[in-house]
């Protein structure tokens, strides 16, 4: 699972930096996406960038020290990943995929339950420290 999870922090820390960089140089210099998107794009951003950093050091970690919790975590990391910044992302670029606001608004139901991903991940990641022997 170590190698999934490492994968996955390389892939999403790529889009990290594209995504990152579209949002401050495209979407508000040249398409000029309404603040409102603007700033939901950027906690998308954001989130994904804390959490790929946390997968990164937890893949380094379950290769030290092999846990079912550790894996549990990655699991929920990369899936609150996917699921809270993959539906803002949707949400925030819905104007420019032509979409209206009334349109697929539904899609914002899924973001809290990508912040229970993140959530429980954090809490498999504590579960798992203290099964660290000192």
């Amino acid at each position: 699972m170590h190698r999934t999870m490492l994968l996955f922090a390389g892939i999403s820390g790529c889009l990290v930096v594209a995504l990152g960089a579209m949002g401050a140089h495209v979407l508000r210099d040249h398409v000029h996406l309404a603040d409102q998107n603007l700033q939901v794009y950027e906690t998308a951003v954001r989130y994904q960038a804390y959490h790929t950093l946390a997968l990164l050091g937890l893949s380094l970690l379950v290769l030290q020290f092999p846990s079912r919790l550790g894996d549990w975590a990655g699991k929920l990391f990369m899936a609150g990943i996917l699921i809270f910044s993959g539906s803002l992302y949707f949400l925030a670029l819905r104007p420019l995929l032509g979409i209206a606001d009334d349109q697929m608004k539904w899609i914002g139901a899924f973001t809290p339950l990508g912040g229970l991903a993140f959530m429980a991940g954090w809490i498999c990641l504590f579960l798992f420290a203290l099964k660290l022997k000192k």
